[in-house]
């Protein structure tokens, strides 16, 4: 019943927060100089027409009156319709939100098959000089923004063409089947390790702490003592042992990742949630703005929501005080 409570709070704290941040952006994106019909028709357009457009979308009543509509078809999870593309902003993002899925799984895949390793490595082997060598990594992966690892790994890409500079298909391989699959799968290759990177390093930095932490607990050195194999040891008992503060943070790493892929979604052309809010921004889309900030807010609410119960299950004294 306590784990129950517990889940129902997350929950509307999730609820509160996509609704905060989703007014948020509707209200910044409405107030700020100009709107959808001025951009569209530039500067020097007719007075009467942008006039006229405005009304069309109901852009010229007030903006209280707008936000009201637009949060009584919200709760009835109709996120309106959009300005730039003349179709409802569910199905928009529901399409760019798969893609984005898509990039940021990939991503944590090669994050997990990267980082937990090494980390328990440099974890294990103490002020060795692999370990060293591993740290000194984590720490540069950590220190590059995702638009300089982007833009490094574009560069690299339209230099030596051994990846494609962007995009999520090329146009050749339009057609359904295997080949279109592995098409996309290649040009996922560059965003993902952008985005794989800082995430590696995280998980690398965390793993090592926790198992440097756990090599030093008494049956890890009774184990030792005892003359048990070193690898044995740790990969078999010291890496399960310290899994529990790295799982911890899994859904919260989820979540950054499918609401924070901003910038590598830009810088590679990749059509997700990040390029469908850049495009809405430049187009004053005030409807698709408020849906994609809404869209993100969600993932990383919930994902904060799937660290906090792995947390709880992993931690005895947390699930009773829950």
């Amino acid at each position: 019943m306590a784990t129950a409570r517990y889940v129902v709070r997350r929950l509307l704290f999730a609820a509160l927060l996509v609704l905060v941040v989703s007014s948020g952006a509707l209200w910044l994106a409405r107030l700020a100089p100009g709107d959808y019909a001025s951009d569209l028709f530039g500067i020097g357009a007719n007075a009467e027409t942008v006039a006229r457009t405005r009304a069309q979308y109901g852009l010229d009543r007030p903006v209280l009156a707008q936000y009201g509509d637009w949060l009584w078809r919200a709760a009835r999870l109709d996120l309106g319709t959009s300005l730039l593309y003349r179709r409802p902003v569910a199905s928009l993002i529901g399409e760019r939100a798969a893609n984005t899925a898509i990039l940021a799984f990939a991503a944590l895949l090669v994050a997990t098959l990267v980082g937990l390793p090494l980390g328990v490595v440099s974890g294990s082997r103490g002020r060795g000089l692999l370990a060293s060598a591993i740290r000194v990594g984590s720490i540069l992966c950590l220190s590059m923004p995702p638009l300089l690892t982007s833009l490094g790994f574009v560069f690299i890409a339209a230099r030596t063409g051994w990846l494609p500079i962007g995009g999520m298909s090329s146009m050749a391989a339009a057609g359904p089947g295997t080949g279109s699959l592995g098409d996309v799968a290649w040009h996922l290759v560059l965003p993902a390790l952008a985005l794989a990177l800082p995430v590696a390093a995280t998980l690398e930095r965390l793993q090592s702490q926790a198992m440097a932490e756990t090599m030093g607990e008494p049956y890890i050195l009774g184990a030792m003592a005892r003359g048990i194999p070193p690898g044995r040891i740790v990969w078999r008992h010291a890496w399960r042992a310290s899994a529990g503060p790295v799982a911890s943070i899994y859904g919260f790493i989820v979540g950054s990742l499918l609401s924070g892929s901003f910038v590598v979604e830009i810088v590679t052309a990749w059509p997700g949630l990040g390029r469908l809010m850049y495009d809405a921004l430049r187009a004053r889309d005030v409807y698709l703005v408020a849906g994609c900030a809404a869209a993100g807010a969600l993932f990383l609410a919930l994902g904060s929501l799937g660290s906090d119960l792995a947390l709880v299950a992993t931690n005895p004294r947390l699930r009773e005080g829950a």
